[in-house]
């Protein structure tokens, strides 16, 4: 999937896997997340994600010209989680909209573990 932004001097193409990135650089900026996680962790096995594979973590969708994101992170054990996931969807927010131009309408969370 590609992203179109056309504007007065022409259009400007961004690759979905660019946005990815972005979103998973993003939310690892943010105070109390440990890594990315697969989306896979339902079997009861979490793998932790590099920075190679930050965008196996995230997933973006369009609806109706504004983007979807969901995250699956790991957070780091005595923090507030509900505190690290506000911070992250503003962060992701801003990020995602300031350096790309498309507009987010959400930013889902999964926490899928804790390191202790």
């Amino acid at each position: 999937m590609e992203f179109k932004l056309k504007n007065d001097l022409g259009t400007v193409y961004i690759s979905e896997e660019v946005m990815l990135k972005i979103v998973g650089y993003a939310a690892l900026e943010c105070y109390g997340i440990v890594a990315m996680s697969s989306k896979r962790a339902k079997d009861g096995i979490v793998e932790w994600l590099g920075r190679e594979n930050l965008s196996k973590g995230v997933q973006i969708r369009e609806v109706d010209g504004k983007l979807d994101v969901d995250l699956y992170i790991i957070v780091e054990y005595g923090i507030s989680v509900t505190a690290v996931c506000n911070a992250i969807k503003e962060v992701v927010k801003y990020k995602l909209e300031s350096m790309t131009g498309v507009e987010v309408r959400n930013v889902n969370i999964n926490v899928e573990g804790i390191r202790i």
